[in-house]
């Protein structure tokens, strides 16, 4: 009986990672993709202009 309980933590934890990557790869994509595209393409260029922006201060 105490191979049942060293095995019953991996498998739930298995399962549970499973369905995590199921619901990941199920939510990519949809009708708000291209907003949430543009919204990360926004967050990107600024943190883009401010790091030229304090690296042509410090130089």
């Amino acid at each position: 009986m105490d191979y049942v309980a060293a095995l019953v933590p991996p498998v739930v934890m298995a399962v549970a990672f499973t369905a995590l990557v199921v619901t990941i790869i199920k939510s990519q994509g949809g009708a708000n993709k291209a907003k949430e595209d543009a919204i990360v393409d926004a967050a990107l260029a600024r943190a883009e202009s401010a790091r030229q922006a304090s690296k042509g201060t410090t130089a």
